[in-house]
């Protein structure tokens, strides 16, 4: 079973006042940590949507990973999603994820591969207490519903739906996703096991 991740960086990080994919991280940046954990893991392709600062991101992103474009990222998360898919037709699965989880590692998506694998109609979730979120893993079969996605919502109306038969993982990785200068703060505040 081939599965490709994708990772949803195309963002301009309004948020952030800066582009956050590059804030420093460790020894890396954010987006580079979660391209590193993505490297690490039994995936067979890595890919990543760039579209706000690309030309400042792309010389800092190693030659193994996919770079795809998406010029109207102001759309929102779907018009990425839209992009991606669209490129990675021929894998049976395709794990999304973000490029400001960085605490997301690489254990975390093989386990998701593995639960996919044994259970290949079915979608893969995260656990978010109050609702289902990314990282998750759709097999081809969802690829249709993934393309009508519209606006910023991401793929959240298809992993809440009654319709979808969705696993859940319990989720042993931190899922914060860094958005604004007082959460760079706290994870750098507190190390949190970066290196």
């Amino acid at each position: 079973m081939q599965t490709a991740i994708l990772i949803l960086a195309a963002g301009n990080s309004k948020r952030m006042g800066t582009p956050k994919q590059l804030l420093k991280i460790g020894q890396t940046t954010m987006l580079g940590k979660v391209i590193n954990n993505s490297l690490e893991s039994r995936a067979n392709s890595i890919n990543v949507v760039l579209g706000a600062n690309a030309k400042m991101i792309i010389p800092k992103l190693p030659e193994s990973v996919n770079t795809m474009m998406n010029e109207k990222f102001e759309n929102g998360l779907s018009s990425s999603i839209n992009i991606g898919v669209k490129n990675l037709l021929d894998f049976d699965s395709i794990l999304i994820a973000l490029g400001d989880q960085p605490f997301v590692n690489a254990n975390y998506f093989n386990e998701m591969i593995k639960v996919s694998a044994k259970n290949p109609d079915k979608i893969v979730a995260s656990n978010y207490i109050k609702y289902n979120g990314v990282p998750a893993i759709f097999p081809k079969k969802y690829y249709s519903k993934l393309l009508e996605l519209s606006g910023d919502q991401g793929a959240k109306k298809i992993l809440n739906s009654n319709f979808n038969p969705v696993i859940v993982l319990k989720t042993p990785v931190n899922l914060v996703d860094v958005d604004t200068p007082h959460d760079y703060e706290n994870i750098n505040k507190n190390k949190l096991g970066f290196k």
